[in-house]
């Protein structure tokens, strides 16, 4: 049975399964579309959170970027972790027992405004659109390699299928798939990192693996790497950060928007009560740490065999000839993500990183510049061919890839059209809507937004998981200090809300759109991306944290000079704190 067939049988098999979840869990009601119903069980729940949160970013695209940067990338891996932690700990709890559906629910009553709760709305569409964008560019990226079309088809198709069980099941047929998607893409990841572990390093655990004996020379598995990319005129992938500022704002900067991301809070809203709440919070975690532990060694791996398949004899001898390159380098080029340019007409693949610092070298070695461009979204979905792994092995990573883009796109998608149905049409235009005209716009919400989602993911501003990071940067910088002050604080008033979230929102995506394009559109930007011309050497990546400052303390400087809350609201803040006599979650 060839490649295609197998892959179309893994894929095929997955899809059918999700579309049978969906069509058994469909949501009749309002309460079943937003928050299933809220009876979810907490493992489950825990799942469904997972498989929510561990998108396109965290199982495509995040080994890639630490495998091409090495340590220095490995900022994502650790604001992630830590900010589903923080989310965890300081805001789930809190929200969950205030029992409203959505995050602009909360901000509108908590600040006592109709205003807050449109900023609230603003701010949540934006930080959603800018990472369904990523989840559409990781989906494009599988779809494209395992059906075999182009990259662009390939994110169509994507989202055909997501917006076909998004909108038919709403949060009620979303949990349930999500929890045969997490499934699904926790073994597709772990499984090829195990036979890659043992191929490299005899160790079948590979986070162990990392840091074991690489087997063929004899010396650590990372001392190795190192070697390697260092003779190809690659920074050392163990070594350290120039710019720390910018590092720990990065870090900081997705820690908080972890926690500020409307998607993962509303899962726990799913739950009979606040202890399911921490329940579910506590299986996520072991549940997202089964994939986070394991990612870092993926990447190494993947950088690893990247290099010794065109380098087969070491990087000082002579590379492999492009006629005789892989299967799956030729797969993989019919996508456009691997290119190749024989720019010295020599026949041979030359890799190397071409910057003037090592051109001397390159120049002895008569190479002219390097052939090959690789995307980096592409090495854990190519990880199984490069280690020649079985046909099978590659046919679950492309289900599991799918599932991982496919499951937080239709998650964010939900917190959108909840937003505009619930919060916008519901809570502001028109609170007499019935339950079947609010389900009908919440549908046809969701529609628009995929099709935006789906023309930005055409032409992206960067890789997935950089793109991811923007939406993250905007929701630290709008959403989490709202959350906070919200829960923490009974001294902040909705002008200093309301002031806060402007002040931190704007000023953080118009030192994002300076560098990336105004709207993300190609060819706008302002001045080029480069750290030369980053304020204080931030980039707009890290934008987000100093965002969060500028809200926090534009909010506590309006509340200080306005008229305190009232005293009721006063009152439901201390109560948020406590555990006992939480409901269900209650409509308007």
């Amino acid at each position: 049975m060839d490649q295609f067939t197998i892959n179309l049988l893994f894929v095929g098999g997955s899809f059918a399964l999700y579309f049978g979840i969906a069509f058994w869990a469909r949501a009749g009601s309002t309460k079943e579309f937003y928050v299933a119903g809220g009876g979810v069980h907490p493992v489950l729940n825990g799942m469904a959170t997972a498989a929510d949160w561990m998108s396109a970013a965290s199982f495509i695209s995040m080994a890639g970027l630490i495998a091409a940067g090495g340590y220095a990338n490995s900022t994502y891996l650790m604001g992630w972790t830590g900010g589903y932690v923080l989310l965890a700990m300081l805001l789930a709890p809190y929200l969950r027992k205030f029992g409203k559906f959505t995050v602009p629910d909360f901000i509108g009553d908590r600040f006592y405004s109709q205003t807050a709760r449109l900023v609230a709305v603003a701010c949540l569409i934006i930080a959603s659109v800018t990472y369904v964008i990523g989840q559409m560019t990781g989906a494009g990226v599988a779809f494209s390699r395992f059906l075999e079309v182009d990259n662009n088809t390939g994110l169509i198709i994507a989202a055909i299928v997501v917006f076909f069980y998004a909108v038919l099941g709403g949060m009620k047929g979303i949990t349930y798939t999500q929890v045969a998607q997490y499934v699904v893409l926790i073994i597709a990841y772990t499984i090829p990192a195990v036979f890659i572990s043992l191929q490299l390093t005899d160790t079948f655990i590979p986070a162990i693996g990392l840091f074991s004996t690489h087997a063929e020379s004899g010396i650590p598995l990372l001392q190795k790497l190192d070697e390697v990319v260092r003779e190809l005129g690659f920074q050392d992938y163990t070594a350290d950060v120039d710019n720390k500022l910018n590092m720990i704002l990065f870090t900081l900067s997705l820690m908080i928007g972890t926690a500020g991301l409307p998607h993962v809070i509303i899962r726990f809203f799913t739950v009979p009560k606040v202890a399911d709440a921490r329940w579910s919070a506590g299986w996520a975690l072991i549940f997202i740490a089964l994939l986070y532990l394991t990612a870092p060694a993926v990447a190494s791996m993947a950088r690893l065999n990247l290099l010794t398949t065109i380098y087969p004899d070491g990087p000082t001898e002579q590379p492999i000839e492009y006629a005789e390159r892989p299967d799956w380098v030729q797969t993989w080029e019919t996508t456009g993500l691997i290119k190749f340019e024989d720019k010295n007409g020599d026949g041979r693949v030359q890799y190397y990183n071409d910057v003037p610092a090592f051109q001397n070298e390159a120049t002895a070695r008569g190479w002219e510049g390097n052939e090959l461009v690789v995307n980096r979204d592409i090495l854990v979905l190519a990880n199984p061919e490069i280690a020649n792994l079985p046909g099978w092995v590659i046919g679950l990573i492309a289900a599991g890839g799918l599932a991982a883009a496919l499951s937080t796109a239709a998650g964010l998608l939900l917190a959108i059209s909840s937003a505009i149905s619930h919060d916008l049409i519901k809570g502001s235009i028109n609170p007499n809507i019935s339950d079947k005209g609010e389900l009908k716009a919440a549908r046809i919400s969701m529609f628009v937004a995929i099709v935006v989602a789906t023309y930005l993911g055409m032409n992206p501003p960067g890789f997935a998981a950089q793109v991811v990071a923007l939406a993250f940067g905007i929701a630290a910088a709008s959403i989490f200090p709202a959350l906070m002050m919200g829960i923490f604080s009974k001294r902040v008033n909705s002008k200093g809300a309301i002031a806060g979230m402007l002040a931190g929102l704007i000023s953080t995506l118009v030192y994002i759109f300076l560098f990336l394009g105004w709207l993300f559109i190609p060819g706008t930007a302002s001045f080029a991306n480069t750290p030369d011309n980053w304020l204080f050497g931030i980039s707009p990546l890290s934008f987000g944290a100093i965002g969060a400052v500028i809200n926090f303390v534009v909010a506590f400087t309006v509340s200080s000079m306005t008229e305190e809350p009232p005293k009721e609201i006063q009152d439901l803040v201390e109560s948020v704190r406590y555990p006992q006599g939480a409901g269900g979650a209650v409509d308007h």
